[in-house]
């Protein structure tokens, strides 16, 4: 049985904190599930952003977009997302992930051993079960089974990790994989995941919703081709279309985009949240 559709915004900047606020709260208005705060350090830092913007909302849940698990250590990391969870009235989401391409320098500025790949995936593996352990043991937080856990990737080993522990699963896509390449992760997932399958939320994150290209992408760089999965466009009513085709199709309900788009994604957001 298909899962309902969900939205969210991924936003991790802003001017000032009125404007921070600002887009939390417009977020919520217009039907988004989520806020996702990514995890970099040109960005605000999550945890803080996140507590920000469950103070001024009252349905939209925060998560993170993903936590980078070399830049922290595990133990401390899950006592605070309890307090995050108890401030937010049980409206945390965590995900996680092995680190992006620029993680490596990050962890360093942050004086944090990076690791080896392997030894990368385990420590993603430790933050999930100190998360775990964390809300079990705690007498405060809201959603005492623990938050929902998203883990991103598409490789063989954090597919592997993502078929055994998560909720939801993004898929860490390069931008211009096409619907058909999609069929790869979603299939090598659904074989390692079994039964447990059809428990899974599969999510992805848009690129360009719209003719309007993303403004943080520099001029003079190829634009993602016609059939790129991660760029949306037509009407509402199309881009509605291809979502529930590929829901259909791959199992994606959870479909998440860049701050920049929430306005242009809201008519379809409309259409399809809930559903």
């Amino acid at each position: 049985m298909s899962k309902e559709f969900r939205f969210g915004i991924v936003a991790g900047l802003a001017p000032d904190a009125a404007a921070w606020t600002a887009t939390a709260r417009r977020a919520e208005d217009l039907g988004y599930s989520t806020l996702l705060v990514p995890d970099t350090l040109g960005t605000l830092p999550p945890l803080l952003a996140m507590t920000a913007a469950a103070t001024v909302t009252t349905t939209l849940r925060v998560g993170t977009f993903v936590l980078a698990a070399p830049y922290r250590n595990p133990p401390q990391l899950a006592h605070e997302l309890a307090g995050l969870d108890f401030l937010s009235g049980g409206r945390l989401e965590v995900g996680v992930g092995a680190g992006r391409p620029a993680a490596e320098e990050e962890a360093r500025a942050l004086g944090m051993p990076y690791g080896t790949a392997g030894e990368r995936v385990a420590l993603v593996r430790s933050v999930i079960g100190e998360v775990r352990a964390a809300f079990a043991g705690s007498r405060t937080t809201v959603q005492r089974q623990g938050p929902p856990i998203m883990v991103a990737g598409a490789g063989p080993r954090m597919l592997a990790l993502a078929a055994e522990e998560a909720d939801t699963v993004a898929l860490a896509v390069p931008p211009a994989t096409s619907e058909e390449g999609l069929r790869g992760p979603v299939g090598a997932l659904r074989e390692m995941a079994g039964a447990r399958f059809d428990d899974i939320e599969l999510s992805m994150n848009l690129l360009q919703v719209g003719e309007e290209p993303p403004p943080w992408v520099p001029g003079g760089l190829t634009a993602p081709s016609p059939d790129a999965a991660a760029v949306l466009r037509g009407s509402p009513r199309e881009m509605a279309g291809t979502l529930l085709r590929r829901r259909d199709e791959l199992g994606l309900s959870y479909i998440t985009v860049n701050g920049f788009f929430a306005d242009a994604l809201a008519p379809v957001v409309e259409l399809l949240a809930g559903r």
